[in-house]
């Protein structure tokens, strides 16, 4: 490894010490030469100092690079040309192991970097419980979605419910668990699971939060279409022939009937009647098998204030709105993708169920409608009265097919309307206004 040049400097640097440790020993002999003794001395001190620097020159840079290695400071360089020193070849050496420790380093860092924004940018929210009980909202997804605490200790996060704190203090580790949680005041049912990993010499609670409401959701509306699907073609199978012969029961009847025989005429009326119910099945039949059909969304941006002001003149310009107040509320500068034509349909139709509502309780019936930002960042849509409210047991009965509480209810309205929200990917939940009555919250 060392090269001629170190060779050449050796023997030179040698026969330096040699050189001058013979003219010393000449001084020696001769009393009269002090002066000359003195400077012969000095020589061979300088000529051992240049040789001994010479022979440890691999030491001080094999020790430099080990140095350099264990401050982790890789800028060194170790190639010396201009120097003489004969350890060209040591010099690249060390600088080529040098480069690879800087490059390795920057690959390090690139790649710390990338799994940072990796995790950053997680869809499901991460949170990490060290051996503290500390918590630490790991990303952005944990951030937009736990914004209501204050504190980084499991109990700050009992905020979300008892079976989420427990979920943090290691109840889904190894046992992913489904966990109702309060995200934009709107109750979400989500997916909670842990693991447990090493961090620092220490272990550390990895807790995966996933919203999986619009899953659920999804499944059971599937089911229920299914279900309505089934039940629509069956009796509507059955009904087609009993209403075909109901009519032409009806026509032999009219025929029939002359005016002279009462018994006749009574016969006639029962099966005229029989053929209106019969009608009135199959509109009952043909109007219900629209919940079994998913709307098809066509999402385009909407100026939500052009549209707020929009749905206010189609709800005062409807005969509900005779006697009610509406208040219109909206962000500055709010925008959404939706389709407008079906949300349209859905909130004019929990403006009229409000100002029904509110109409049938209040003096001074009122009904609320708002858009603003959720914390999240998503959409969020209210329409609120002053009406008496549904009760509790109820809340979530309302969004059933076919469940109402009016008595001439359908119970399409508000099936419909969760359908259309869940087709946009949101949640729509019934709440308790402050006026005491209705709250509807969509968030998009």
């Amino acid at each position: 490894m060392i090269g001629s040049r170190y060779l050449v400097g050796l023997v030179w640097r040698l026969g330096l010490l040699i050189l001058a440790a013979l003219a010393f020993a000449e001084t020696l002999a001769r009393p009269d030469l002090g002066a000359t003794r003195i400077v012969a001395a000095l020589v061979v001190i300088g000529s051992g100092a240049l040789l001994w620097r010479h022979v440890t020159r691999t030491n001080r840079e094999l020790a430099r690079f080990i140095d350099a290695v264990r401050f982790a400071d890789f800028s060194q360089g170790f190639i010396h040309r201009s120097e003489g020193s004969g350890f060209s070849e040591l010099g690249r050496v060390l600088d080529g192991a040098m480069k690879r420790l800087r490059d390795d380093k920057h690959k390090l860092i690139d790649a710390n970097r990338f799994y940072e924004a990796v995790l950053d940018d997680a869809p499901t929210a991460l949170l990490t419980v060290d051996g503290e009980g500390r918590v630490e909202l790991a990303n952005k997804a944990a951030r937009r979605l736990l914004v209501r605490h204050k504190g980084v200790r499991v109990e700050d996060f009992r905020d979300y419910g008892d079976a989420f704190a427990r979920a943090l203090e290691g109840g889904a580790i190894g046992r992913p668990r489904l966990v109702p949680l309060v995200s934009d005041g709107v109750p979400q049912t989500m997916l909670v699971s842990g693991a447990v990993v090493h961090r620092l010499g220490g272990l550390v609670r990895v807790v995966a939060v996933q919203p999986i409401q619009g899953e659920l959701n999804a499944i059971e509306i599937a089911a229920q279409s299914d279900l309505i699907r089934v039940l629509t073609h069956e009796i509507m199978n059955s009904m087609t022939p009993v209403t075909s012969l109901a009519h032409s029961a009806a026509a032999l009847m009219r025929a029939a009937d002359k005016g002279a025989d009462r018994d006749v005429a009574d016969a006639r009326g029962a099966v005229e009647t029989l053929a209106r119910r019969a009608d009135g099945v199959m509109h009952f039949v043909e109007s219900y098998r629209q919940i079994s059909r998913a709307p098809e969304i066509r999402r385009r941006a909407i100026d939500v204030a052009a549209w707020a002001d929009e749905l206010a003149a189609l709800f005062r310009a409807s005969d509900r709105a005779e006697g009610v107040t509406l208040d219109l509320a909206v962000d500055a500068g709010m925008a959404l993708e939706a389709d407008p034509d079906l949300m349209s349909q859905v909130l004019i139709n929990l403006l009229r169920n409000a100002a029904d509502a509110a109409r049938d309780h209040a003096e001074a019936p009122q009904v609320r409608l708002a858009f603003q930002r959720a914390r999240s960042g998503r959409a969020q849509i209210e329409v609120a009265d002053n009406g008496p409210g549904v009760p509790e047991n109820l809340k979530q009965d309302v969004f059933l097919p076919f469940f109402t509480t009016k008595a001439k209810g359908s119970g399409i309205g508000l099936s419909l309307a969760r359908q259309v929200v869940l087709a946009h990917r949101g949640v729509i939940s019934l709440e308790t206004a402050p006026e005491g009555g209705a709250l509807f919250r969509i968030l998009l």
